[in-house]
């Protein structure tokens, strides 16, 4: 039985599964392996399709078929991938801005251990 889904639906679906893969700090790999499959994503709404009876043990069976539903657009893949990248910088924006101050400090730190200074460009006037 293939579903069809409405967009409002759809984006019920996307903003679902985009914070479940973010809260999870998976966004990167998840991007990286969405992109990379993006030119097949028929085939995997296929496959999820065909493997429905098995997974309909574990997920919701209409939820499941509405997602697998949603991969068959690409426009849908496109959202999916944006909400991701929105998410995660939206969530993870002040942890990463403290790592990188954090960074800044030990790196600055080292060069002070180490002595490490800027040399600065005298300028040479020829006459």
């Amino acid at each position: 039985m293939i579903v069809e889904i409405t967009p409002e639906r759809a984006i019920e679906i996307v903003e679902k599964v985009s914070r479940f893969i973010v809260e999870r700090k998976m966004a990167a790999p998840a991007i990286m392996t969405i992109e990379s499959l993006r030119p097949l994503h028929n085939i995997g709404s296929q496959l999820l399709y065909f493997v429905a009876p098995f997974a309909e043990v574990i997920f919701n069976a209409k939820e499941y078929e509405e997602f697998a539903a949603l991969l068959e657009k690409d426009e849908y893949v496109k959202l999916l991938l944006k909400r991701i990248d929105e998410l995660d910088e939206e969530i993870y924006r002040d942890e990463r801005a403290k790592k990188r101050i954090l960074r800044k400090r030990r790196i600055n730190k080292i060069k002070r251990f180490f002595g490490y200074k800027k040399t600065q460009k005298k300028k040479v006037i020829k006459k």
